[in-house]
């Protein structure tokens, strides 16, 4: 027993080291418990990541670092907080899910449903087209991804910065929007200014919640979402667009 303990944690230790500049030793193991640490220190010996740099993103249920891959390629880590979750939130987005019939009640199960969820939206947003991250690799509450940014710094969100061609942004925004619906067949359900980065044009980030076309609440999600859009562009000195008939319109494709 006391040699696996041992090889433990050296394995441990090894992982630990390959996680720079992040934050004080508290909070590392906070974020970076026992299970995900092990998980890291894999995903480093399978070549998927050669480090861990510093958090880039914080919020209640997850952190996003930038980490880098063994051929310099700079990638983002969302680490799911098992600690801090919302479980009766995300029950909303997951029951009626076709693709998760049997949805686990023990937290460590349901974090990994929610993860590998936001990793099937992102392959089918990105394989239809969409401007999202594109999925790399997804393990237990572990989710990489394409960073967008560069060396290290992110982009901005459309909250922190406003576009500089915004009737053109709202335009791209709402093709996004209907190539996700009829493309992809999902409905993002939380998208607005703080979901949208600015990288050459927007780019949808945060697919966790989205939901299919075939979910009870779908219709209700992207009406949502059109919402926020329009509400948020009413801001600027640009032509007006009715919630009514925007949502009309990308349902009969005029945005395709």
């Amino acid at each position: 027993m006391s040699d696996k303990l041992d090889r433990l944690e050296e394995r441990l230790d090894k992982a630990r080291m390959r996680i720079k500049r992040s934050e004080d030793r508290q909070v590392i193991e906070s974020v970076f418990d026992t299970k995900t640490l092990l998980m890291l220190y894999q995903m480093f010996n399978k070549q998927i990541l050669e480090e861990v740099n510093g958090v880039i993103s914080t919020g209640k249920e997850a952190n996003v670092y930038w980490a880098v891959q063994p051929d310099g390629t700079d990638v983002a880590v969302k680490i799911y907080r098992i600690a801090t979750f919302n479980f009766k939130r995300i029950t909303l987005y997951l029951e009626g899910d076709p693709r998760f019939s049997r949805i686990p009640r023990a937290r460590s199960g349901l974090i990994t449903a929610w993860a590998s969820k936001e990793f099937k939206n992102l392959q089918r947003a990105h394989n239809a087209g969409v401007r999202v991250p594109q999925p790399i690799h997804v393990q237990r509450n572990l989710l990489v991804m394409e960073f967008i940014g560069e060396d290290g710094l992110p982009a901005p969100t459309m909250h922190q910065q406003k576009p500089e061609k915004p009737e053109q942004a709202r335009t791209t925004i709402l093709k996004a929007v209907s190539t996700l619906y009829h493309d992809a067949h999902l409905v993002h359900a939380d998208l607005s200014e703080y979901n949208i980065m600015l990288w050459d044009g927007p780019v949808l980030i945060d697919m966790s919640q989205a939901v299919v076309l075939d979910h009870p609440h779908s219709e209700m999600f992207f009406e949502r979402d059109l919402r926020n859009i329009l509400s948020y562009f009413e801001r600027f000195d640009i032509p007006y667009l009715d919630l009514d008939e925007t949502i009309a319109a990308i349902r009969g494709g005029a945005y395709k």
